[in-house]
Formats: structure tokens, C-alpha cells, sequence
């Protein structure tokens, strides 16, 4: 959990970063069980048209901002977004979405270590060398601990604030 400004709680809750030498992976799970319907600018994303979730792309769009924020006197890095739904679902998403060529990535959880090793080689491919050393990636990850709030107090309050407006969550 981060502080972000631009949330309306104060901070955000981010599920996984994978550090690469080519980019940042940031990664927002998901555990819904049906039909996943939406478009990459679509405000709300559906579940099986019974209940409606904010678009986890621009959910995640905030948690890459706020990294962003953080490291930006450490590297300016590339970011990948990723959205990853367990397999008790069924995508009726843009296509785009589930081809490697694209930075924000809709996969199912069983295929996410598959596509971040297919993007890694596609970005290979394109920059030979990696864009983050090694010592940047300890100081991506040194600064990432440092700014992380571990205190149970404010990451109860983070919650309560989200399920106190459920219509948009960081």
C-alpha cells in the first residue's frame, strides 16, 4: 500500500510489482466467478451483467501513477499494466487486451507468468539492453519497501473507506 494523492482514500493498494530489466510489471488480481465484460475505456466493467466493477485498467492506471510518483527521482521506467482473473471466469473483453503487442494486459492468473515472459522477450526483441541495472532495480525495490505501509490501523482504514463508496477503488 502507497500513499497516492489523486485517491480518494489517500492511498492505494497495489496486489503484485514484478521488477524486470525492461519495465515494471504491476499487477491487479481479480476473483470473480462468470462472464467479465468491458472495453479498455469503459468507466465500469460488468460480471455476468448481475454486478458492475470499476474498470481494473484504470484501477490500475492509478496504482502505475502513484509508483510513478514514487520512483520518479530514481528511474524513469516502463510500465506494464496487468489484470489477472482466475479461471472461474470468462472474458467477453476487447481483444486487444489479450495480445502481448499491448501494455495493458488482460490474463487469466494461470497464464500470468506465460505473458510476462512473452512481453519480456517482445521487449527484448525491440531494446536489446536492458533499460533498468541491477542497481536500479534494488533501488526501485529499496524505495518501493520504504514507501510501503504496513500499518494495520491505516490499511483498515484504506478498506473501510473503499467499501464505504464501492463505485471507484484504488
Amino acid at each position: 500500500m502507497l500513499p497516492n494523492s489523486k485517491s480518494r482514500t489517500g492511498y492505494t493498494q497495489i496486489d503484485h510489482i514484478v521488477i524486470s530489466p525492461y519495465c515494471l510489471f504491476v499487477i491487479e488480481t481479480k476473483n470473480y466467478n462468470g462472464e467479465i465484460k468491458g472495453g479498455r475505456t469503459d468507466q465500469q466493467w460488468s460480471v455476468s451483467n448481475r454486478y458492475k466493477m470499476y474498470n481494473p485498467l484504470k484501477q490500475n492506471y492509478g496504482h502505475i501513477k502513484a509508483i510513478e510518483s514514487l520512483l520518479k527521482s530514481v528511474a524513469a521506467v516502463k510500465f506494464i499494466s496487468m489484470v489477472s482473473f482466475t479461471m472461474r471466469c470468462r472474458f467477453s473483453i476487447d481483444p486487444e487486451l489479450r495480445k502481448i503487442h499491448s501494455d495493458e494486459l488482460v490474463v487469466y492468473d494461470v497464464e500470468l507468468s506465460e505473458f510476462i515472459s512473452r512481453k519480456l522477450v517482445s521487449l527484448k526483441t525491440g531494446t536489446p539492453e536492458p533499460s533498468i541495472s541491477a542497481a536500479q532495480a534494488q533501488t526501485i525495490y529499496d524505495h518501493l519497501v520504504q514507501a510501503n505501509i504496513t500499518d494495520a490501523e491505516i490499511r483498515k482504514l484504506h478498506v473501510q473507506r473503499i467499501k464505504g463508496n464501492n463505485t471507484k477503488h484504488q
